[in-house]
């Protein structure tokens, strides 16, 4: 009888190790979870994003996030921006382009401002409008909204 409740044992141990290790490979089988987050603000929202980008990659580190910009929210993507308090955002934007983040920046706002497309972070790029960037991300590519 001792060796039969070993074997249930060992049975039942299995069949837990088996559960776990399908529902891990199921986690890992989903794909990244898409995420525009948008900004048209300014610098004050432009410093909740780059927080709130931060945490989100660390609580999801396979999370696929596009920063898209238009109006007032392309400001800390130009080159020498700094913080409210005066702190620059080109480490942050760096690191966050490091961990797979995209910015974009809308040309019609650079236009419109008459500001060089050169002023623009090499991390960045310029698409041609930011509103139509973010419609196209959700309605074409799936990609959840957020605007921090």
């Amino acid at each position: 009888m001792p060796k039969f409740l070993d074997f249930l044992k060992t049975l039942l141990f299995c069949a837990v190790l088996a559960g776990s290790l399908q529902a891990q490979a199921q986690a890992l089988a989903q794909p990244a979870i898409k995420v525009v987050y948008h900004l048209s603000d300014g610098i004050g929202q432009a410093t909740r994003a780059i927080g709130n980008i931060r945490n989100h990659l660390a609580a999801d580190p396979t999370a696929r996030i596009v920063v898209v910009t238009h109006g007032a929210g392309i400001d800390f993507l130009l080159d020498g921006a700094v913080t409210t308090s005066k702190q620059p955002f080109s480490g942050s934007i760096g690191d966050l382009a490091a961990k797979g983040v995209e910015f974009r920046v809308c040309n019609n706002t650079l236009v419109a401002r008459n500001i060089d497309p050169s002023k623009v972070v090499l991390e960045a790029s310029v698409v041609p409008s930011g509103v139509a960037e973010v419609a196209r991300l959700q309605a074409r590519e799936g990609y959840v909204y957020l605007r921090p």
